[in-house]
């Protein structure tokens, strides 16, 4: 286990470490935005080309134009196209979602470069896992929202009833924060979800009946693990993921309050930067929001009850410099202690040296048989 750390601190590191993986978030999201915008302005053009009622939206971002347009919208020569390119988005989204979330966490936990390339393959690695886990969240999500959200309606309609004025507005909204509290609670377990299976995708199950042991890819074995992790932690977790969450929301309103009330000139491009910095750095907050529960599982791992990725094992590449066994950000095993040497027993006694034996026993030349005389 890793020697405790601040989470909040450590998670800032692992985000700032992996800064290209932020960056390429920020330019996937982007694109889509200017992708499915097309259709957008299309029907602002048609609309409001021609209307002196669009004055008031360049030059002074009057809020009772806004809100009259976007009703008007559907009515416009184009129809819904404009909704249904917005809905078409929302595949794309979750494409560009699944594909550069487990690589960013995958790069947290190994420290590995948070390249392109890596990050989509470890993405395609990942992907039906996530796919999975996104299934079990809004399946669960419905089962505790879904009641709550039935029960705010009738406290909403309760109030208007029966109170007025400032009181009501207080009390809805009461009950609007239960309703986000209660969503961040299951956000942040599903985000531990996410990144225990990561960190279980970086092991092997144990091989059954002679076959090739293989990366552990079972969802289920996240959620226990997640659980506890949240329970025992609970009091510091949360605080941090509301903070950060709040944190992210209070840039993308301030700097919209600004661009909206003091950046209402011709020129439109000091209204975008502001903007988009916003929108930065509600971005910046959940990735900073990822680190710190990465590092709330390296100090609660669950790696060291798994058989770990042996060099070679499977379709695993042991000179890859990715491979987990060599870049897993895990607590570096203890150096074993110097080992003595075992003391050397008493050599056995050198044999007696005796005299050298006689050359001619070993070096023996026949003797020539006698030669008879002649006769």
């Amino acid at each position: 286990m890793l020697e405790r750390r601040n989470i909040f601190l450590h998670g800032l590191t692992f985000t700032l470490g992996s800064l290209p993986a932020l960056l390429w978030a920020y330019l996937f999201n982007l694109a889509l935005a200017f992708l499915f915008s097309i259709s957008l302005n299309l029907q602002l053009s048609k609309l409001l080309n021609h209307s002196l009622a669009a004055q008031r939206l360049s030059s002074g971002f009057d809020l009772g134009p806004i809100g009259e347009t976007y009703l008007q919208l559907h009515k416009g020569p184009i129809g819904d196209a404009g909704a249904e390119s917005g809905h078409a988005s929302i595949p794309l989204f979750l494409l560009v979602y699944f594909l550069l979330v487990p690589g960013t966490l995958f790069c947290y936990q190994t420290g590995a470069p948070a390249r392109l390339g890596t990050l989509l393959k470890q993405g395609l690695l990942y992907f039906w896992r996530f796919v999975r886990i996104t299934l079990l969240t809004l399946l669960v999500s419905g089962l505790i929202l879904g009641p709550l959200f039935v029960l705010q309606g009738k406290w909403a309609d309760y109030i208007d009833d029966h109170i007025v004025g400032r009181s009501a507005f207080l009390l809805i909204l009461a009950g609007n924060i239960v309703l986000f509290l209660v969503a961040s609670i299951l956000r942040l377990y599903f985000d531990l979800v996410e990144v225990y299976t990561v960190q279980l995708g970086q092991h092997l199950r144990p091989a059954l009946f002679g076959n090739q042991p293989k990366p552990d890819r079972r969802v289920r074995r996240a959620l226990a693990p997640a659980w506890r992790t949240l329970r025992r932690h609970f009091s510091e977790a949360w605080p941090i993921f509301l903070f950060l969450s709040l944190l992210g929301f209070a840039a993308v309103i301030l700097t919209a309050r600004i661009s909206m009330h003091m950046l209402a000139q011709p020129r439109v491009w000091p209204t975008f930067l502001l903007a988009q910095l916003g929108l930065f750095l509600m971005l910046l907050t959940r990735f900073w929001q990822r680190g710190t529960e990465t590092s709330l599982s390296l100090q609660n791992p669950i790696l060291s009850s798994l058989p770990p990725i042996l060099p070679g094992a499977g379709h695993v590449d042991p000179n890859d410099p990715l491979h987990p066994s060599r870049r897993i950000r895990l607590a570096p095993e203890p150096h074993p202690a110097p080992q003595t040497p075992e003391p050397i027993s008493n050599p056995e006694p050198a044999p007696p040296s005796l005299d050298e034996p006689d050359p001619g026993v070993f070096h023996h030349e026949p003797t020539k048989p006698p030669t008879e005389p002649p006769s």
